[in-house]
């Protein structure tokens, strides 16, 4: 999210309140609880399958999580879908522990005992360009590698049996109803998010992280 969809997010946000400061972190999701709870900035945004019991949430939109490969992998001529057993047999690039990514990841390769990572990476940019290289599959949001697949860097490898979709959700702490700013982009996060898919912690009191 905070990639490819914050940005847009905190334009309209400026057009809207153009005398409001705003601040943006990009961590992972764990971080963004971890932020959030502490008070450390007003509003988060996770990609993770599951948000604590504790914070408040909206879903703002979805992703779906895409199997990749370079193009000179065996399965970038795959025909027939793999299956979870398959892909938890195989050492993928992945996204640290931590991030939503890896989350939904590994609650979608339930109940299958998972190979331990060929790499893991903290960022999408790392990932992706590993998958390029031809190191080894990896598994990211469609939006982190949309461009990638458009180009031929990269190709989606079919799946079954999986379930990889993932809610996109803005979280908080305090009162149920979220006002001022941070209610503001909420509302402008639904209005402009789609089924797509880094997560975002942003402090609209404009308060460095």
């Amino acid at each position: 999210m905070a990639e490819h969809l914050a940005p847009a997010w905190l334009v309209e946000l400026r057009s809207r309140l153009p005398d409001q400061p705003v601040a943006m972190a990009v961590i992972n999701s764990t971080a963004v609880v971890d932020q959030v709870r502490a008070g450390a900035v007003a509003l988060g945004f996770v990609e993770g399958p599951v948000v604590p019991g504790d914070l408040h949430q909206v879903v703002v939109g979805s992703d779906e999580l895409v199997v990749v490969v370079g193009r000179e992998h065996p399965w970038a001529r795959r025909t027939d879908p793999l299956t979870a057993r398959e892909l938890s047999m195989v050492p993928l690039i992945t996204r640290e522990r931590g991030s939503g990514t890896r989350e939904a990841l590994e609650v979608a390769l339930r109940p299958h005992r998972s190979t331990d990572a060929a790499l893991a990476l903290s960022s999408n940019a790392a990932v992706r360009a590993g998958a390029e290289a031809g190191a080894a599959p990896a598994v990211l949001g469609h939006l982190a590698v949309a461009e990638a697949l458009a180009a031929g860097r990269l190709v989606a490898v079919p799946t079954t049996g999986m379930t990889l979709g993932r809610p996109l959700r803005a979280v908080w702490s305090g009162p149920r109803r979220l006002d001022g700013a941070a209610g503001e982009l909420v509302r402008v996060a639904r209005a402009g998010t789609a089924s797509v898919g880094s997560p975002a912690a942003v402090s609209p009191r404009g308060r460095e992280l």
